[in-house]
């Protein structure tokens, strides 16, 4: 039997591909002990054994940087296998042959979508029987009348026949198909999770807007599908168009820019149940039009999908308004962990910004086990870094920018966005303390700390070369997003000193010496720079929040310098009455800066502040998810101007790690919390606070509440991991594994 091939329709339609398989089980070999199907598609695919799916995940095989690789998948079909059995495949355009990116382009990747499988069946005596894609299978089309992940689906119920997907249909008047030229030398094993069906909502409100169409609203801003159940007359056609917000009554479609994000379903004239699976969208409301009759909202419901992720982290408080912060920032990272970590979900954009999960990878490795998630997507970072003219990380990952005719050449070596091959590897070792994820990313950890080196200036500063700086200051203009107050030279070297820090860390970790060294000598060079060029008695050029956020928490002042630096933020942040003045660079590390130089009053400022900008703004709005902009909608309900504005966007709830380690009071002192620290401080009138982590060791957990000036805490430490508690009034105090119960006094603020 020859090895799988990839197959395609001889005749590719605008249809979504039906392909087919028909034959015998093999006869006197005893009954089936095992039958295993692996799967494998140039865009998306589905399948079916016999009319039963073969697994509910979607979007299979997913989004990699497939010049180089494209993950094969198995999934256990043995209930499904009989003495006929029928293999049938549903290839979509998924990222491959669909629209991406923002230029309009679409077939980025391929013209052609086509499938790759293999029926493996292991019989009781040992028998093996594969069945292949090859030249012998058969290509038709069904329901699935168009998909495109940006623009929607349609699906025609006249056309629904799932005899198709069994033995016994007649395919005698289907097409043949063609074998695609494939290397399946590119096939890897699937090590991410993957994409599934993670949550249901129902349908909260239906109205009749303005200009007289009938909207919906799930309550949350959520990516997926929506699912009908409807009865009409034969060839009726439903539309749904999805959008995140409303703007003057009417769904608010313009950040969308090029996104149709529109469904359409047409009915058979019977009872039609449609659930689209070759697309999602970013969306909270949608419009509702052809609908046959009166609509029922029990009729719609939303399908929340995301990659599989495990929830691991918790947190809640005495405040309902930070509590809705969190529950933001967990439907944020939902939302855009789906296949690939995005920047947002909805609009013709949905690219892996590496700046982005830069800043969140911490926040991201408390809520959920992202580890192979995200150790999947370094894997591409290195082959995208290793086919830059530069041989640097690339802003997005994969980098479907090289094949875009964006006006926006590759930029080299970047801050935060390129810094992501470091501190997101770094991320996951703190959180999880697994070396063999380190060292697998440590080439490219590597590679990118040495591409910095070598744009240094002779001074040591990083001041040459694009950088994006403090994206999207909240100062910045709506049509300039990097235009903000503090040189974008400042925080290049900053980043660079840090990165170079974590990069000494990594080297001793792995027992490279030579490399620490390196590096140890890269980190005080920059640090040198820095203090010398950008710092004087405490002030930090450009006297900006992000300046000296990133100056106090890399470490990169010192001694008296720390103080005043420290004097000057929370100087800067009550005169601005406690508003965000931070982007992207800035945001992630101001709490921290402020807490650790004695203004924790000044961090709970700013995190509790409710005008804009704030956090505690797009909760006062009625957000759901995370903004990318600080004020995304204006107070009067409308929707920032700039062409660039998106309603789920995780970067800035990156302030949720503060929260997990400030209020709740759960940090880690040694990688994966086999030892960590217990130090809640309470501030900013919280009375109580919880939080909880599924640790590699088990769940560690922290409470703690105030009466008076009375702090009582109580600790859950796992076996094997000790805990430090460091509480008001106390001396630092070591526990084991248990549950412990302290008080403290001096907590009331």
């Amino acid at each position: 039997m020859s090895d799988p091939k990839m197959i395609a329709p001889q005749h590719p339609a605008d249809a979504a591909p039906l392909l087919r398989r028909e034959f015998a089980l093999a006869a006197g070999h005893g009954a089936v002990r095992r039958a295993t199907l692996r799967l494998s598609a140039l865009g998306v695919v589905e399948a079916w054994v016999n009319g039963i799916r073969s697994s509910d995940e979607l979007l299979a095989p997913g989004w990699t940087s497939y010049e180089w690789r494209v993950r094969l998948i198995e999934h256990d079909v043995t209930h499904a296998v009989a003495e006929r059995t029928t293999i049938g495949l549903r290839i979509g355009n998924g990222w491959y042959r669909g629209f991406l990116g923002f230029t309009g382009r679409r077939a980025v990747y391929g013209a052609e979508r086509a499938a790759l499988a293999e029926l493996e069946v292991v019989f009781a005596d040992g028998f093996v029987q594969r069945v292949v894609t090859d030249g012998s299978w058969r290509a038709g089309t069904g329901e699935v009348r168009a998909d495109d992940l940006y623009n929607g689906q349609t699906i025609d119920a006249r056309f629904r026949d799932q005899a198709w997907s069994r033995p016994g249909f007649d395919d005698s008047d289907w097409d043949g198909v063609a074998v695609v030229e494939f290397d399946t030398a590119m096939l890897v094993a699937r090590t991410s999770p993957p994409v599934r069906v993670v949550g249901e909502r129902a349908v909260e409100r239906v109205w009749t807007s303005p200009s007289g169409r009938t909207l919906i609203d799930f309550g949350q801003n959520l990516v997926g599908v929506i699912r009908a159940r409807v009865s009409g007359p034969d060839g009726t056609e439903i539309v749904l168009r999805h959008a995140e917000v409303l703007e003057d009554g009417e769904l608010g479609v313009r950040p969308l820019r090029a996104a149709q994000a529109t469904d359409r379903f047409i009915l058979s004239g019977g009872d039609d149940v449609f659930e689209p699976t070759l697309t999602f969208h970013g969306f909270r409301y949608a419009e509702v039009s052809g609908w046959p009759g009166e609509l029922d909202p029990a009729a719609l419901t939303a399908v929340v999908v995301a990659t599989d992720i495990p929830v691991i982290g918790t947190f809640a408080c005495s405040d309902p308004d930070l509590v809705q912060l969190h529950r933001n920032v967990e439907w944020g990272m939902r939302g855009n962990f789906l296949s690939v970590p995005t920047d947002c979900p909805q609009r013709d954009e949905r690219l892996g910004w590496t700046g982005d999960l830069a800043v969140f990878a911490p926040t991201a490795a408390f809520l959920g086990d992202v580890e192979s998630f995200l150790a999947d997507w370094l894997v591409d970072a290195e082959l995208e870094r290793r086919a830059t003219p530069e041989q640097t990380v690339p802003v997005v990952v994969p980098n479907v920018m090289k094949h875009l005719d964006t006006g926006f050449p590759e930029p080299g070596a970047t801050a935060i966005w390129g810094d992501a091959a470091v501190w997101v590897p770094w991320a996951l070792w703190r959180a999880y303390g697994r070396e063999q994820t380190l060292r697998d990313a440590y080439p490219l950890m590597t590679a990118h700390v040495r591409s910095v080196a070598a744009v240094l200036s002779p001074s040591g500063l990083w001041d040459q070369g694009f950088q994006f700086g403090d994206w999207l200051d909240p100062d910045a203009p709506a049509d300039d997003p990097g235009k903000a107050k503090t040189p974008a030279e400042v925080v290049a070297t900053a980043s660079a000193f840090r990165t170079a820090s974590m990069m000494v860390d990594a080297a001793r970790v792995l027992d490279r010496p030579d490399d620490e060294a390196e590096f140890a000598a890269l980190r005080d060079r920059i640090g040198a720079a820095f203090r010398e060029h950008y710092v004087d008695d405490g002030r930090v050029r450009g006297d900006s929040e992000t300046g000296y956020a990133l100056a106090i928490a890399f470490e990169l002042v010192e001694g008296e310098d720390r103080r005043r630096a420290g004097e000057r933020l929370a100087e800067l942040v009550r005169a601005s009455g406690h508003a965000i003045r931070t982007g992207f660079a800035g945001t992630p590390f101001i709490l921290d800066a402020l807490t650790s130089t004695g203004h924790l009053d000044d961090a709970y400022g700013l995190l509790l502040r409710r005008e804009m900008p704030s956090w505690l703004y797009p909760v006062t709005m009625g957000a759901t998810t995370i903004w990318e902009r600080w004020d995304s909608m204006l107070p009067d309900g409308s929707i920032n101007p700039g062409e660039m504005t998106s309603f789920n966007h995780y970067a800035f709830g990156a302030v949720a790690d503060w929260m997990h380690r400030t209020i709740g009071g759960l940090a880690p002192l040694e990688a994966g919390y086999r030892r960590f620290l217990v130090s809640p401080q309470p501030g900013g009138g919280i009375t109580w606070a919880e939080t909880t982590l599924d640790t590699p060791h088990g769940r560690a957990a922290v409470r703690w509440s105030t009466t008076g000036e009375t702090l009582q805490v109580q600790i859950t430490v796992p076996d094997g991991t000790e805990a430090v508690l460091r509480l008001p009034g106390r001396a630092d105090e070591v526990v084991g594994a248990g549950i412990h119960h302290l008080e403290a006094e001096g907590a009331e603020r």
